[in-house]
């Protein structure tokens, strides 16, 4: 609460001139400091008549609301009224839009990667302990066809995904990957389904092969492991390191996937007619169109991004 308080003042002044009251004769006559005339009976040299000092006060009291205007104020610094927000203050709202979709999506790919690496992990040791339950024996032949076929779906990945990026992805199913070309508003993108559909068959040959005994469902176990890894090895490196959609920490600092960003980045500049179309071979179909030049220009502009930061 905020007061003011002021006075105004009043005075009459001494009249040192005024007429005299003591003779009838002299009622329009002034009365001054001297007069020469003796004959009066009554001279005066000085009249004065005081008068009672009339003093007034105005008291005008203004009232406030702290809180009021506290909120007045903070508004007024986010967002001046009946005028367009400066440049800094959009930059900093966009930096923390940012920052919390960064935040969102790093959430959703450590809580999915956990959660699927600590499944892949437990199915594998209890599949083979089940297996081993009873008999004793240690079925060789099927860990190993299990272990090399995880390896040969995750590479094997690599090459679906180059075909249907190429193929699918920039043709029929552009209206779905169109997502992933453009500015991004909010955490996620309707791109982001085709990792949805890549995890469909992964969960199929998983469960199979889990509650089922044999050479075969060994296989199909394998290959659903081999599509898991591949899957979260592409969301780290794809939509982490090369997108920044959530921080990777020492992946930056791998000379391999150093490369492999910059390929891949040169896939959104679309300066080869889209190549390359795969991921982690990506550097090598950069090679093969002769740009081996522009490659090293976008490793070396990366570089200096991550060292800036």
């Amino acid at each position: 609460m905020a007061a003011e308080l002021y006075t105004a003042t009043t005075l009459k002044p001494y009249n040192l001139l005024q007429p005299s009251t003591s003779s009838p004769s002299l009622k329009t006559t002034p009365t001054l400091f001297f007069t020469p005339l003796r004959g009066f009976r009554q001279s005066k040299i000085l009249q004065t008549q005081r008068t009672r000092k009339s003093t007034r006060f105005a008291v005008c009291v203004l009232m406030e609301d702290p809180k009021h205007t506290n909120q007045m104020k903070t508004e007024e610094e986010i967002e001046p009224p009946n005028s367009k927000p400066s440049p800094q203050f959009l930059v900093a709202q966009k930096l923390a839009r940012k920052k919390s979709q960064r935040f969102t999506y790093l959430v959703a790919a450590v809580m999915s990667s956990f959660g699927v690496t600590s499944m892949a992990i437990l199915a594998v040791y209890y599949r083979f302990s089940w297996q081993m339950e009873g008999s004793g024996e240690v079925p060789w032949s099927e860990m190993f066809g299990t272990f090399a076929l995880s390896v040969g779906a995750a590479v094997g990945m690599e090459y679906w995904a180059r075909w249907a990026h190429e193929v699918l992805w920039h043709a029929s199913l552009w209206h779905m990957h169109e997502s992933h070309h453009r500015p991004r508003e909010g955490p996620f993108e309707l791109n982001d389904v085709f990792a949805i559909i890549n995890a469909v068959p992964a969960i199929a040959l998983l469960s199979y092969g889990f509650f089922n005994k044999g050479l075969v469902p060994g296989l199909c176990f394998g290959a659903g492991l081999g599509i898991t890894v591949f899957g979260i090895a592409y969301m780290f490196v794809h939509d982490g390191l090369v997108h920044k959609r959530f921080p990777v920490g020492p992946i930056a600092n791998v000379p391999y996937f150093t490369r492999v960003a910059a390929a891949h980045q040169l896939h959104h500049s679309d300066k080869f007619k889209g190549v390359p179309y795969g991921l982690f071979l990506g550097p090598k179909e950069v090679e093969e169109v002769g740009g081996i030049e522009e490659l090293e220009k976008e490793i070396s502009r990366r570089t200096r991004s991550y060292t800036g930061s």
